[in-house]
């Protein structure tokens, strides 16, 4: 009797193994048809320039100056200000960019380290031929950058506008959940492509950069750089965390943020960062 129940236990046991095999290999296959589809349909719609050893993508349009640098998110991208940029572009110069590992950017040899972010977004603006002083506007994790932007660089930095700041108070920067560490690897499997499950969160940003936003958040490459920001956001908020110029222009917004990704896909909330952009353009135009 127990030798047939556990012939028969083996026998469940290899048929679920074996239908699990079978689910995470069409997964997989899944993922890998929609990301080639997606590489083809999404192509980068900036320019993409070297600085040193990797290429960074940014984004300008408009004309005026003082020049608008944007600084996403964490797992946001340079489309994803699309709400922002769009408006903000009738009225002076805006470039979005994608920090290194993310978006259609590459991620170097070097690895990730939150203080050299900084570097490489001036020497972005430097060989891109983009014209300072710059009024840096960051979001979340993004704030943060400018933050040390700003420290790093006064000379370069005529205001900045920092929304959702998390440096004021780091003890509420959130803790990385084992979800977010496990972000790549439901990716590789197509199971965030399945349920949407980061990718909704991109669905008021417009036209087919809402699309290439969608896409990234399924984008295992794209993810595990995401996940490696997250995990050392603490670390980031405290770098940032020095005090400022007390005669830099800062303006503080709040747009009530979710957990990451936090992105700007609500028209409401978009305007709101609008207009603190365009406030700190006109004081530095006066």
């Amino acid at each position: 009797m127990n030798a047939v129940f556990s012939q028969r236990t083996r026998h469940i046991a290899f048929a679920l193994a074996g239908i699990l095999t079978f689910v995470v290999l069409a997964g997989v296959t899944y993922q890998s048809v929609a990301t080639a589809l997606e590489r083809r349909q999404f192509t980068h719609p900036g320019r993409l320039i070297d600085v040193g050893g990797h290429q960074l993508h940014i984004y300008c349009l408009g004309e005026g100056a003082p020049t608008v640098v944007l600084e996403a998110p964490a797992a946001g991208i340079s489309v994803g200000w699309a709400l922002v940029q769009d408006d903000l572009g009738k009225t002076t110069r805006v470039c979005s960019y994608d920090r290194a590992g993310l978006g259609w950017s590459e991620s170097g040899d070097a690895g990730y380290r939150a203080a050299r972010v900084p570097d490489e977004l001036h020497t972005l603006l430097e060989r891109s031929g983009e014209r300072g002083p710059f009024v840096i506007g960051g979001h979340e994790l993004g704030a943060a950058f400018a933050r040390m932007y700003a420290a790093r660089f006064p000379a370069q930095t005529a205001a900045l506008v920092l929304i959702d700041d998390l440096s004021e108070t780091p003890d509420s920067a959130p803790v990385i959940s084992r979800l977010v560490r496990a972000w790549p690897w439901l990716a590789r499997v197509g199971l965030l492509r399945a349920t949407r499950a980061l990718s909704r969160h991109a669905a008021g940003v417009p036209d087919t950069r809402g699309g290439a936003t969608r896409a990234f958040l399924n984008r295992p490459d794209h993810l595990t750089r995401a996940s490696m920001e997250i995990a050392t956001l603490r670390e980031t908020v405290s770098l940032a965390s020095a005090p400022l110029d007390p005669s830099l222009p800062v303006i503080r917004v709040t747009t009530n943020p979710e957990e990451p990704p936090a992105l700007l896909d609500s028209a409401v909330r978009a305007r709101d960062v609008t207009r603190a952009l365009e406030t700190a353009v006109k004081r530095v135009r006066r």
